[in-house]
């Protein structure tokens, strides 16, 4: 496809991607949006332009806090409008080139959660992040435990406070136990972390009782988003038997503005890692289900420039979404629009490509260099964590923009 409108060749909002956000301006409250290039499409204004007339849908649509109504209309509704804005976009007469209210700068705007988050589910899907978490606090030799290659595992965590990015965190308080202590002390956590990750919204609700096959599990997925699921190692290693993850996981989570379709991820199928041994009836798949995602994590201190700290990449997932989500309704839990499911920490077989500083760093005994000289074992007050993802085929590229926010001090 050619587009009039002008894009840089590396830009991650090209005509092939078409994502959709939730932004506002100055003078405007929040509004449905597309991103191309460097600016956002206001679809209320591609509306009164006539562009949606053959579509039975209400203006009201594009002027929501949130995606999930325009969600709701279902694939065959917004695959429809994600089709006639790239048709618009690469045809030469098109209104949308003379009108001036249809585009504003993404440095002009503020973006917003772009969907109300009704529930989020966490998994714990990387065989190499298990892997590397069971070797460094359980037995080497049996670092999986014995359900892992079984079931995707997960947990269901706080969707209250999952955030957009762009905003900051203050560094959470909790019990920790010291080394060679009996009784535990309350105190800010010293080993906050990132964790690389993605997650993928649901696009259509389910009743409770009902189960998603592999087989239909992406007619359920609307999209995909960069997530950052924050983490404090001293007060999860303290709270997390026998329940698992808690107050160490929901003080924050963060999430890119911009909800990439699986429409424009479909170039970029891939094979997953073989499944060893044989996965139960309900959890096998045909087809490429993985996706070719390149992921970048970067450190920035404040005031000094960004190191470059994990190159990793979504192929890794052993398990992958249809997977994810066909386990997660197999007993009949029901799933509606706006709903959240994360990856679990993505990384991949080199040190490099680990997805938080928990491996990068080995638990701290192994510190990370920055650019400007300093160290990190996990992530001190003030540094900003970056979070990049794209995919790229041929002349294609797909993005997702970014996720980033700022560690602050306790409150």
């Amino acid at each position: 496809m050619k587009t009039w409108f002008k894009v840089s060749e590396n830009s991650d909002f090209t005509i092939y991607n078409i994502p959709f956000g939730i932004f506002s301006t100055p003078t405007s409250k929040k509004k449905v949006g597309i991103a191309i290039g460097d600016a956002v499409l206001d679809l209320s204004v591609v509306y009164d332009l006539g562009l949606f007339k053959q579509l039975s849908f209400s203006k009201t649509i594009f002027e929501s806090d949130f995606l999930n109504d325009f969600i709701s209309l279902g694939k065959s509704i917004t695959k429809k409008v994600r089709t006639i804005i790239q048709d618009e976009l690469c045809n030469e007469n098109s209104v949308l080139k003379s009108s001036k209210e249809a585009f504003v700068l993404q440095k002009d705007v503020e973006m917003h959660l772009p969907v109300k988050v009704g529930d989020y589910t966490d998994f714990y899907s990387s065989i190499e992040h298990a892997t590397n978490v069971g070797v460094m606090f359980r037995d080497p030799e049996n670092a999986l435990l014995p359900n892992w290659k079984h079931i995707p595992v997960g947990y269901h965590g706080r969707a209250s406070s999952i955030m957009v990015s762009g905003k900051n965190i203050h560094r959470p308080k909790g019990q920790v136990l010291k080394l060679n202590e009996t009784l535990p002390v309350f105190e800010p956590s010293a080993r906050v972390d990132f964790e690389l990750e993605m997650g993928f919204i649901i696009g259509k609700q389910t009743e409770v009782g009902d189960s998603i096959s592999t087989e239909k599990a992406e007619d359920y997925i609307f999209g995909k988003v960069l997530f950052n699921d924050w983490s404090a190692r001293d007060i999860q290693k303290w709270e997390y038997v026998p329940l698992g993850p808690f107050l160490a996981k929901n003080f924050a989570s963060s999430i890119s503005p911009w909800v990439v379709t699986l429409e424009a991820l479909e170039p970029f199928r891939i094979a997953g890692p073989e499944q060893t041994p044989k996965v139960l009836p309900y959890l096998e798949y045909n087809g490429l289900k993985n996706f070719d995602i390149n992921l970048e994590v970067s450190i920035s201190p404040n005031n000094s420039e960004e190191t470059v700290v994990s190159n990793s990449n979504f192929k890794y997932m052993y398990w992958n979404m249809s997977q994810q989500l066909a386990h997660h309704t197999s007993n009949g839990c029901n799933v509606n629009v706006g709903d959240l499911l994360a990856s679990g920490t993505i990384s991949g077989k080199s040190k490099d490509s680990y997805g938080s500083m928990l491996e990068l760093s080995w638990a701290g005994k192994n510190p990370i260099k920055l650019n400007n000289g300093e160290e990190r074992k996990f992530i001190e007050d003030y540094d900003t964590v970056i979070i990049r993802g794209y995919c790229k085929k041929d002349d294609i590229r797909v993005g997702f923009g970014e996720v980033k926010a700022q560690i602050l001090p306790s409150k």
